[in-house]
């Protein structure tokens, strides 16, 4: 049988980690407790006379064409976000469903395929359950990665964890965030116990023992009238006299992209080569990181999520546990991955 099959030519999976987009609120530290006391971050325009500060080809070295060029302004208009003068905390609040059925297509064209691949997830699943991985997106909710440049700099960070049913919180966890390290998700803290109830209601909800929805409510203590950081629209269609920079808002109440905290919750991979010095990178089929413009699974090394599937579901070759750790948490990202034609 393992002979007869092949990739199926569509073959695609829903994200099993569904976060909405995060919103931000300004407030003061000691109102924490006060939900009133939250007033939205909204955005506004700046314009802002720059200098010539590129790198200048050769040709543009020379001091008379320097000078001529620095006498032109670099005149730009980008939208601004930051706290009022009167409040010195971030509020970042966004919800995240977690879902069963890893392993399960939403589409695929080859029955015996679809058929092998439940099986051998099954089996993965049935031996290691989704402990490891749900310990691991525990860790980057209770480190406050989602926060991404808001996290940098800041005095304190108090990441608060509700677990709803029924519009009413069952449990609640809260972390102090800076004792939480972003690179060793194996570290031990002070909230280990909270931290391993947390996952455990992940991989509840990984496995399909009971419904999970999770509220995530993060304070950040910046400091008073301070820059905030939503995230960044990426407009296509540029024309002349636009923004230089726009940043994005949901009904006016500055935000950061779903796929964004997404990418922080998934940033678990520390199976790749050359982990031990750069540290988790968001799981990937290629191990990219556009940041750094490096892909750290290539296939010539035979440890991206398409050799590691095929090896397992084709030629019923196991990877190494942590490969298959890999191979799951990339089945939980979701995505396509059928065979091109």
């Amino acid at each position: 049988m393992a002979n007869e099959l092949k990739t199926a030519s569509v073959l695609a999976f829903e994200r099993k980690l569904d976060p909405s987009d995060a919103l931000l609120f300004a407030g003061d530290w000691a109102a924490r407790d006060d939900s009133a006391a939250w007033a939205a971050v909204t955005l506004r325009e700046k314009s802002v006379r720059g200098t010539i500060s590129n790198r200048l080809k050769t040709s543009g070295q020379d001091p008379a064409k320097l000078d001529a060029a620095i006498q032109n302004p670099n005149l730009q208009t980008v939208d601004v976000a930051a706290l009022p003068a009167d409040a010195d905390t971030l509020k970042v609040q966004f919800s995240l469903r977690v879902l069963a059925g890893t392993g399960q297509p939403s589409a695929c064209n080859d029955a015996a395929y679809r058929q092998k691949l439940l099986a051998t997830v099954g089996s993965y699943v049935q031996r290691h359950g989704f402990g490891e991985l749900a310990r691991r997106y525990a860790a980057n909710l209770a480190n406050g990665r989602f926060l991404w440049r808001n996290r940098i700099g800041a005095e304190q960070v108090e990441v608060i964890v509700a677990h709803l049913k029924e519009g009413k919180a069952v449990a609640r966890w809260t972390f102090d965030a800076l004792d939480h390290s972003m690179r060793d998700l194996d570290a031990s803290t002070d909230d280990a116990k909270a931290l391993a109830e947390l996952a455990g209601a992940i991989a509840a909800g990984l496995a399909g023992d009971s419904h999970v929805l999770l509220q995530v409510t993060a304070f950040v203590r910046i400091g008073a009238g301070l820059e905030v950081f939503p995230s960044q629209e990426l407009i296509l269609d540029r024309g002349r006299g636009d923004k230089s920079k726009t940043l994005y808002h949901v009904d006016g109440v500055a935000a950061i992209h779903s796929q964004k905290i997404g990418n922080a919750l998934r940033t678990i991979d520390t199976w790749y080569t050359g982990a031990a010095d750069n540290g988790p990178i968001a799981v990937e089929p290629y191990g990219s990181v556009t940041t750094q413009g490096k892909a750290y699974r290539q296939p010539k090394e035979k440890l991206d999520f398409y050799n590691l599937l095929d090896n397992w579901i084709i030629k019923d070759k196991a990877p190494d546990l942590e490969q298959q750790h890999f191979v799951i948490a990339t089945l939980i990202r979701g995505g396509v991955f059928g065979e091109a034609g």
